[in-house]
């Protein structure tokens, strides 16, 4: 059984836009079952610099256990951040 969608309204802005999903539901709009998996290779998540002081020895010791890692000790800290706040607190 087909049922009828819904025709998506034509947006001037994107936030024209944005506010309407925003109070819609999209099952009535569009057909999920015909959606396919894209992959968006060159997509790079947005990022923002931050200055943080972190006493010498510290940096020192990161640093070490970056190499032991063979990775970029920034890289290390970002990985490590992520695992902490992924992590449910008991």
């Amino acid at each position: 059984m087909s049922k009828t969608l819904k025709s998506v309204p034509i947006f001037h802005t994107e936030a024209e836009e944005r506010a309407f999903w925003e109070t819609h539901d999209s099952t009535g709009y569009l057909d999920w079952s015909k959606a396919e998996t894209v992959r968006l290779p060159n997509l790079k998540p947005s990022s923002t610099s931050i200055s943080l002081r972190l006493p010498t020895s510290m940096l020192e010791r990161i640093k070490i256990a970056a190499n032991k890692r063979d990775v970029p000790y920034q890289s290390l800290i970002k990985a490590w951040l992520s695992e902490k706040i992924d992590t449910p607190h008991k």
